[in-house]
């Protein structure tokens, strides 16, 4: 087997049993990244010297009996995490030459634990996008393809750390999940990824979007790779306020646990409107695999479900306003020169932020201002409050469900330039996702099926808060019992 196919699990029993060394697995991703990234344009920043000294560092510390847990697993970092001494640029031109001084926490304990650092993933700008085609550096493609040839989106806005997954140019990556930013690229291109409890990995070093949603994890190729990383990403950090204080349980023993016993939700909610048949049929495939492992099907409501979008496009824009006020020009980032201050700032951001960046400024401005805050601001808190309650009550301890299933996303990977003039269109491709980020709960996508077109589906489960081992357990049983092992067309490991 290609060692480009493995799993991070395989890959890490293959460096334990000396079958093949870091710098040699290392050196096999580099090259598959110089052949793909060209197209898939998956990287913003690679970081080849950076990642070959960090693998001989890994087979001496093997050599030494002393490697960390992913030592030698080579990873892509989303460009959201500050790297010390790596350019990190939130997929913005504003923050082109920046180079943090630091690391992000997230970061910090991957590289602790031994992984190596491919490059910087290419994102949607400041994360504000379900398509990766908001990024000043260019669109990413999907691996994947369709019989018409038109490249495809990778789903946003963690679609390079997807897209790298995918492809097989690195084994896993980090992504942050505002509204299904993990998630539903994840469904798009075929790979698992969690969106865990908000206040299980450190926020600190992650460059803001939307500071009460944003949260980090793990995307990679199968449900226990997930949980390797998550276990290296996980842990109280007390530069973080909003960081839990909570033991990392043993995600990766979860995800063979089981579901027998289990109670699993499925909300009539989600149910939408238009939905692909094939979607709704791969669904109902999934009730059955779960239902075949031990579990009990139980259906239940969660009637705000239908207000998540207009709550989360009024709550994640203000925080948006008010989190990307510190880029002007003056203290990091770029800079355009003005008449006075007040033109600085201007010409700063107008130069420095996208279109839909600003577009988001501006509505968070606006749902923010005196004459508005009570209209839109403060009631969207109101029923963000009654959609976390809704949860609460699906997973209400004695007479409430252990997981919820639902699809993930509302199709499969459009092509790059379908669906991209209306931003509201655009917004709808995060239906599925939107209501766990909003309560704060864990939601996980694994790939389930194909489309019509032969493109890859997910499912979605989500959990109680800080219950990702459910979450894995429930995830793993549908793994298995979906058989997911169809490939993209454009990957490393095809090349040889």
């Amino acid at each position: 087997m290609n060692p480009l196919d493995w799993t991070i699990a395989e890959a890490l029993d293959a460096l334990a049993a000396r079958r093949i060394s870091a710098v040699e697995l290392t050196e096999a991703h580099l090259s598959a990244i110089s052949a793909l990234n060209p197209r898939l344009n998956a990287f913003i920043t690679e970081t080849p010297e950076l990642a070959r000294a960090q693998a001989q560092e890994a087979d001496a510390a093997r050599a030494a009996g002393a490697a960390p847990k992913l030592s030698g697993i080579p990873l892509a970092i989303k460009d959201l995490f500050c790297t010390e001494g790596v350019r990190t640029t939130a997929g913005s031109k504003i923050l082109d030459p920046f180079i943090p001084p630091y690391d992000s926490t997230v970061t910090a304990q991957l590289k602790a634990a031994g992984a190596i650092t491919l490059g910087k993933a290419n994102l949607d700008e400041f994360a504000m996008g379900s398509s990766n085609i908001t990024s000043a550096y260019g669109q990413v493609e999907n691996p994947w393809q369709r019989a018409d040839g038109k490249p495809l989106a990778p789903g946003g806005s963690s679609g390079g750390s997807a897209a790298a997954v995918a492809a097989r140019i690195a084994m896993g990556a980090t992504g942050t999940d505002t509204g299904g930013s993990i998630r539903q690229p994840a469904a798009f291109t075929g790979i698992a990824g969690i969106k865990p409890t908000y206040g299980r990995c450190s926020r600190f070093g992650i460059v803001a979007f939307a500071s009460s949603l944003d949260q980090a994890g793990p995307m990679a190729r199968s449900t226990e790779d997930c949980a390797i990383l998550l276990d290296a990403m996980s842990g109280f950090d007390p530069r973080d306020s909003t960081s839990a204080e909570r033991a990392v349980p043993d995600f990766r023993a979860a995800c063979a646990r089981g579901v027998k016993g289990l109670r699993i939700g499925i909300p009539a909610e989600y149910r939408v409107d238009g939905m692909d048949p094939t979607i709704e049929k791969l669904w109902q495939a999934g009730i059955e695999w779960l239902q075949s492992a031990g579990a009990t099907i139980v259906d239940i409501s969660l009637p705000h479900t239908k207000f998540g979008l207009p709550v989360y496009y009024i709550v994640a824009p203000a925080e948006a306003s008010s989190n990307l006020a510190r880029y002007d020009g003056v203290r990091f980032g770029a800079r355009v020169d003005g008449e006075d201050l007040i033109d600085l700032y201007e010409r700063t951001r107008a130069a420095g932020f996208g279109a839909e960046v600003k577009r988001r400024i501006m509505i968070g401005t606006y749902v923010l201002s005196a004459g508005y805050y009570d209209a839109y601001y403060l009631r969207a808190q109101k029923i963000r409050a009654l959609i976390l309650h809704d949860f609460h009550t699906a997973f209400a301890q004695t007479t409430g469900v252990d997981a919820i299933l639902t699809p993930t996303a509302p199709s499969a990977a459009f092509a790059l330039g379908e669906k991209m003039d209306d931003p509201v269109t655009m917004y709808l491709n995060d239906v599925f996702t939107v209501p766990a980020s909003l309560a704060g709960v864990p939601a996980m996508s694994i790939p389930a099926g194909l489309d019509q077109n032969g493109l890859p589906l997910g499912l979605q489960v989500i959990g109680r808060h800080f219950d990702e081992e459910t979450v894995f357990a429930v995830a793993g049983a549908l793994e298995a019992a979906a058989g997911f092992s169809a490939l993209p067309a454009l990957r490393g490991s095809a090349l040889r």
